[in-house]
């Protein structure tokens, strides 16, 4: 499935599909119960054992350029650096768990960071790229979501003889082919885009690296996707730009990592390591080395 979906089924279940209300995100959450006993896999989880034994875990998704995946039997991306950058900063080594997207982000904290799969796996120190939400952040409190350290945005890429003049927006997919990961966050805004009239041209793929080969070997005159995985699949002769998107409640969102809720000195500590590598560049730097904008969390 794709992995945008997973990522964005509770955000869209929690209200964010909707206006966003002025007003106190927690005010009409229902408390979950907290798991009352500790499972083999969290004993030792806590940062007095990291610093013990002199490692620490983190769960990235696999096959996810470009900000996790395996090179070989070594780990690459954003999020790969981001997460070596903490375990410098605590002191210890990295590990790392690449984990496929689950049907939610509920179950993605579930399986990797407060209980562990059902079947097999174990549970993280720390999961990478969480999208932040307040009102999912109420809801689900096993989990504490911090480190926010970049913000994604919904972009388009584009074939530039195609658009030399005017860059294209949703509306020129009435006639213009676009690509798009299937079932993505895109594809739905693409999909019910003023009643359904972009659907004829709107070409699905598997992810968004074969969206891009797509659009580089001249199927599409556009994509539309995550703005970093747009970049990661630029060549010369495409271009990136990220519009307004009418209608599009969620075309950006704030990332960060999560911890189990019951190891809040690890959380403040892996907070404090991405508040230093943004505050010294280091961040910015990791993403311009993989060709990506960073843009910085809206509390700096």
């Amino acid at each position: 499935m794709s992995l945008l979906r997973g990522v964005f089924a509770a955000l869209l279940a929690v209200g964010l599909a909707g206006p966003v209300a002025a007003q106190d995100p927690c005010a009409d959450y229902v408390p979950q119960p907290r798991p009352q006993n500790a499972s083999r896999d969290e004993v030792g989880q806590d940062l007095d054992t990291i610093l013990e034994r002199g490692h620490m875990s983190f769960a990235l998704y696999e096959d996810y350029p470009p900000y996790s995946w395996l090179e070989g039997s070594t780990p690459r991306g954003v999020d790969a650096e981001i997460a070596r950058l903490i375990a410098e900063y605590v002191g210890v080594e990295p590990r790392f768990n690449f984990v496929a997207a689950a049907e939610s982000l509920d179950s993605d904290l579930r399986n990797n960071i407060w209980q562990g799969g059902i079947v097999s796996g174990a549970v993280s120190n720390v999961m990478m790229r969480i999208p932040y939400d307040s009102k999912f952040a109420c809801r689900v409190e096993q989990v504490v979501f911090t480190g926010q350290y970049a913000v994604e945005r919904v972009a388009i890429a584009y074939a530039k003889d195609a658009y030399p003049d005017d860059l294209p927006v949703p509306a020129y997919f009435r006639f213009d082919t676009v690509a798009v990961e299937n079932d993505s966050i895109a594809d739905f805004y693409l999909s019910s885009f003023a009643g359904g009239q972009l659907n004829a041209q709107v070409r699905r793929f598997p992810d968004m690296v074969a969206a891009m080969e797509a659009l580089a070997g001249g199927e599409t005159k556009a994509a539309m996707g995550p703005r970093g995985q747009l970049e990661w699949g630029l060549t010369d002769a495409l271009g990136v730009h990220a519009p307004p998107l009418a209608g599009f409640a969620i075309s950006q969102w704030t990332l960060g990592v999560a911890v189990n809720f019951r190891f809040r000195p690890l959380g403040y500590t892996v907070d404090d390591a991405i508040r230093e590598g943004l505050d010294s560049g280091a961040i910015a730097a990791i993403y311009d080395s993989y060709g990506l904008t960073h843009e910085a969390p809206a509390f700096r």
